[in-house]
């Protein structure tokens, strides 16, 4: 765990090694899908695109990327 650096902020807070998709979309994206359980393309192949634009934090500038990131993986979205 790592502390909050800041005196106002007394919480110790985790700190995950979750590299997936890091590069490629931003941090909020991310924090969408890690929300979601979703740390594989195997596991978002899972969802449908609508589904993920749902989540908070994921547009459609991370969408764009995601899909090309999957395209790239020959991964797409459930129909």
């Amino acid at each position: 765990m790592a502390k909050c650096l800041s005196s106002i902020c007394a919480v110790n807070h985790v700190v995950k090694n979750s590299n997936f998709l890091s590069g490629i979309i931003a941090v909020p994206a991310r924090r969408a899908l890690e929300r979601e359980k979703i740390d594989s393309l195997e596991k978002l192949s899972d969802y449908s695109e609508e589904e993920i634009m749902k989540l908070h934090g994921f547009g459609r500038n991370a969408m764009q990327k995601l899909k090309s990131h999957m395209k790239q993986h020959q991964v797409s979205f459930k129909n």
